[in-house]
């Protein structure tokens, strides 16, 4: 089913929407969950809750492309529950090592502070356009997707070692360029 047929879907508050998107896009949005989250309930109800939220999103909302829409709304909620298990001293995954990663460019303190802010989300977009696609693709697997670096190197046919020195250069260039562009 189409993406547009889906939103229509869920304009008319048709229960079926849900089980459309599930069908297409669930396992899309599962391993987006599941790089975030190691316990199996709390990925399926943050899927769960992904389905209510863009339930709840339709009616103000029409989005033209559903799989970015469904991601970043699954992502969030993922994101969301890990930091409420992880101040709860649980959590795990690939996320504590994500973040530390990150912290090279950008402090934990900026992060919270501006990561939602539309000034660097617009530089983070224009880095990343102008990597090469393979370190693009690289990149947004590890810091979008949360994918451990292994499933990276299988995905791309590189040694995971070359996984690894491709983030560090792009995290370096990313710091770099965020301080030309007085964000950091």
């Amino acid at each position: 089913m189409e993406d547009q047929s889906i939103v229509d879907l869920y304009w008319r508050r048709d229960p079926e929407s849900i089980r459309r998107t599930d069908e297409k896009y669930g396992n899309y949005c599962r391993t987006i969950v599941r790089n975030i989250l190691p316990d199996g309930r709390d990925q399926e109800e943050c899927i769960n809750d992904t389905w209510m939220k863009a339930w709840n999103a339709m009616p103000d909302q029409r989005p033209s492309l559903l799989a970015p829409f469904l991601g970043k709304i699954a992502r969030n909620l993922a994101f969301n529950r890990w930091r409420a298990g992880h101040a709860e001293k649980r959590g795990g995954g690939e996320l504590p090592l994500i973040l530390e990663e990150l912290a090279e460019c950008v402090s934990p303190d900026d992060t919270s502070r501006t990561v939602e802010t539309a000034e660097l989300e617009e530089a983070v977009n224009r880095f990343l356009r102008a990597l090469p696609e393979r370190d693009c693709n690289v990149f947004l697997r590890r810091f979008w997707f949360s994918e451990p670096a292994a499933n990276i190197a299988r995905r791309y046919g590189m040694k995971e070692a070359t996984v690894r020195t491709s983030l560090f250069r792009s995290r370096a260039k990313l710091r770099n360029f965020l301080e030309k562009e007085d964000l950091l």
